[in-house]
């Protein structure tokens, strides 16, 4: 089972790699297209209305309920029941999400308005490019949504790369467009929104063939009543409400970040951005993997693997994600002047580098809470409990929108200088909260009992960050200096400091003692 969980995290990891370079190659493009400004802030928040529903039903509720009920019914009943399953459920959610979608496109103004008031605030054409971009962009959540089904479908089967890989479709398709088309255009923000919108149905299209190979691919059908639809709608209810906790408090920033400073919603988009890198190639790849094995596991009723599953997944996160954070903490200015300090950025000035590298502090230690949690929640999902991480995400959700009501907006009030790093201090704050509840959750009902090995482990990685905290802080030097390179150079140094950080946090593990076989599935050597 190690072996088998590792290389489905290897395979998912290394796509969402792939996937998560050309995502930043993806945003430098766009940045280099309309710079980093009024017209970033506008296309940013614009495509994060959609990322919302996405997150909500595609990656979300729904691959949470879906994936335990695919897996139960692939081990208990006929080929026929699973594609008939597949089959109801696309056709059900399809219809849904096809309406959500109608609905979203003709009220477009009023969702731009509560999701963006700040735009229609400060005047100018803001407001009514934001809308007309919105109704290219939206429609995408019902092909990503689709896409996310029969992902899942694939992932049951132990599929796991061409999942992985479909969103490497819409980065390389939207730096064509940003490159190719929008630079060159006077309206480089519906350009850039059409291209979401195409990309959607590529996405879709791409992953059909691999699910008509299973033969699991039949024509959807409208079918709610279904008894494996209705267990999903069942469990996706819960769901939907604990998912849309964090998804909330994302667009609660973003509605105050919308009356903020001119780059205020840019700089925490791109810390975001590079605080989902590794969270994304690593805590989402993980998380992805291990829910179709601990929902085979409890429909064993083999608790002890499903415990020790966990653990493991739990240790390999600790571990892998705490230089990450280090990295982020403490190098923040050369990495983001290296991935996005160039042509208009760099021509207005070091200004939004600089806001940007400070958000990226910000965001730095909530990459472990946000990673814990990803590998936390499977352990309730495949037990077909969504109703516990929903109760988990409410207390989250309130801390969060406490901080924001409490501090945020007073701070905004008073001229507090940069209050955008308030907002990305609470939703570090809030995850945190969140990844304990669900710990405690877990251990309190004894789904998850720690093993020995992590005695071995804490301790080396507490070493191994400080050793690489200093190296990284003494690397960092001036932001000035950096933004006096080449950008050939600067990628090339930041890359060969990185590299270096990491080797040394590596070395000083292993010197300490830690081996391979200490991070085995189950492993409590000593």
């Amino acid at each position: 089972m190690s072996r088998t969980l590792i290389r489905g995290t290897r395979i998912t990891g290394l796509n969402t790699l792939l996937s998560r370079i050309t995502g930043l190659v993806r945003d430098q493009a766009i940045a280099a297209a309309i710079g980093l400004g009024a017209a970033s802030d506008t296309f940013f928040v614009v495509y994060a209305i959609p990322n919302f529903l996405r997150r909500l039903f595609a990656e979300g509720a729904f691959s949470q309920s879906f994936v335990p009920v695919l897996s139960e019914y692939r081990a208990r009943r006929e080929l026929a029941e699973v594609r008939g399953l597949v089959a109801d459920t696309a056709g059900t959610l399809g219809l849904v999400l096809l309406a959500v979608t109608v609905i979203g496109v003709l009220a477009a103004p009023a969702i731009i308005l509560v999701y963006a008031g700040g735009f229609a605030a400060q005047g100018g054409d803001r407001f009514a490019l934001a809308v007309e971009m919105f109704r290219w962009v939206f429609p995408y959540v019902l092909f990503i949504s689709l896409t996310s089904l029969y992902a899942g479908v694939l992932n049951s089967y132990q599929r796991f790369a061409l999942p992985a890989f479909t969103q490497v479709i819409q980065n390389v398709l939207l730096i064509g467009v940003a490159v190719g088309v929008a630079a060159h255009s006077s309206r480089p923000g519906p350009v850039l929104a059409i291209g979401v919108f195409i990309s959607g149905v590529l996405q879709l299209l791409s992953l059909l063939p691999s699910v008509a190979r299973l033969k699991l691919f039949s024509w959807p059908r409208w079918r709610p009543r279904a008894e494996g639809v209705k267990r999903i709608l069942k469990l996706m209810v819960p769901g939907i409400v604990g998912s849309s906790m964090s998804q909330l408090s994302l667009l609660l920033n973003s509605a105050i970040s919308s009356f903020l400073a001119v780059g205020s919603i840019s700089a925490l988009y791109i810390a975001d951005r590079l605080m989902e890198f590794p969270l994304g190639v690593f805590s989402i790849a993980l998380g992805t993997v291990i829910l179709p094995s601990l929902s085979a596991q409890h429909a064993r009723q083999d608790s002890q693997e499903f415990s020790d599953t966990l653990d493991w997944a739990l240790r390999l996160t600790v571990l892998l994600v705490a230089p990450a954070m280090i990295g982020m903490l403490f190098f923040s200015g050369p990495m983001v002047a290296a991935v996005f300090g160039f042509r208009k950025v760099a021509a207005g000035g070091i200004a939004g580098i600089q806001m940007a590298s400070y958000a990226l502090v910000a965001y730095s230690w909530g990459v472990m809470t946000f990673s814990l949690i990803k590998v936390l929640a499977p352990g309730y999902y495949a037990r077909q409990d969504t109703k516990t991480p929903v109760r988990a995400a409410l207390i989250a959700l309130a801390v969060n929108v406490s901080i924001n009501v409490g501090i945020v907006v007073p701070a905004v009030w008073f001229g507090f200088k940069s209050p955008y790093l308030l907002l990305a201090t609470s939703t570090c704050i809030a995850s945190a909260v969140n990844a304990f509840l669900l710990w405690r959750g877990l251990q309190r009902s004894g789904v998850l009992r720690p093993t020995q090995a992590w005695a071995r482990l804490l301790p080396r990685v507490a070493l191994g960050c400080a050793m690489m905290a200093l190296l990284l802080g003494w690397l960092s030097g001036d932001l000035q200096q950096w933004m006096a390179l080449p950008l050939w150079l600067r990628l090339l140094r930041c890359f060969g400091d990185i590299l270096l950080a990491a080797l040394l946090y590596f070395l000083v593990l292993y010197v300490s003692g830690l081996r391979p076989r200490d991070m085995r599935h189950g492993g409590t050597s000593s």
